[in-house]
């Protein structure tokens, strides 16, 4: 059979793009999603609380003025008013998510892992269809990573090379992704990838990587039930249950 045309190959990827653009997305896409949002709401009751402590501040701050200064009058009560819409305005337009840190070896790991889930999610919609099915797997990973490495030392050679994987280098390579033209994406490199299919390959590098180091971090708790569940069997076992 003749291989078909790249326009043929470019017209269905196209295609691959657009549905994958409307589709209600895989479940790990959509874990990652409600985690997305769960973590926004509990922005939204921080700044809740945050605005209602503030505003009975000032409410029990007039009271005492009343009661042992004096009257606030008119101008009082306008005052109080400014104050509260000032209030208001300024827990409305303080930003709902925490302003992305850079990546550093410090960086707890809590923060790295959430500050990468929270990018898969905005930028899944903006990446090829392949790519965003990599996507929904790393994001898929990532809480059980988040528990694991938040309990490992973080001195641990593997707990670094985790950290820096998901604090730097996928950050960094969908922004160097994202800043390639779109017309210029079918270009192929020297190697014959065009810019989505080394993205993609890069990106099962990533979760092959992040699903090794996860393995890895779980052989001790591996081990230690193991070893538990023979000393167990050893112990209790009935001698005469074989007979």
């Amino acid at each position: 059979m003749p291989p078909r045309p790249r326009s043929v190959d470019q017209a269905i990827a196209r295609f691959d793009d657009l549905v994958h653009r409307y589709e209600g997305g895989s479940a790990e896409a959509q874990a990652a999603f409600r985690r997305n949002v769960g973590r926004n709401a509990r922005a939204v009751g921080r700044r809740v609380a945050n605005m209602g402590m503030a505003i009975a501040a000032l409410v029990v701050a007039t009271i005492a003025f009343g009661l042992f200064v004096g009257p606030i009058g008119l101008n009082g009560l306008f005052l109080v008013s400014l104050a509260t819409l000032a209030i208001l305005i300024l827990f409305s337009v303080w930003p709902m998510e925490p302003k992305r840190i850079e990546y550093n070896e410090q960086l707890p790991a809590r923060t790295v892992v959430r500050q990468l889930d929270g990018l898969l999610v905005r930028e899944r919609a903006a990446l090829p269809a392949p790519a965003a099915r990599r996507i929904d797997a790393i994001s898929a990973q990532l809480p059980l990573l988040e528990s694991r490495l938040g309990e490992a030392d973080p001195l641990d050679p593997l707990a670094q090379d985790a950290r820096r994987l998901m604090g730097k280098h996928l950050p960094d390579l969908i922004d160097r992704y994202e800043r390639v033209p779109a017309a210029y994406r079918q270009e192929r490199d020297g190697e014959g990838l065009t810019v989505d299919e080394r993205l993609v390959k890069s990106l099962d590098a990533a979760r092959e990587a992040l699903d090794e180091i996860g393995a890895k971090l779980a052989q001790g708790d591996r081990d230690a039930f193991e070893t538990q569940g023979r000393f167990i069997e050893s112990r209790y076992k009935d001698p005469d249950a074989s007979a």
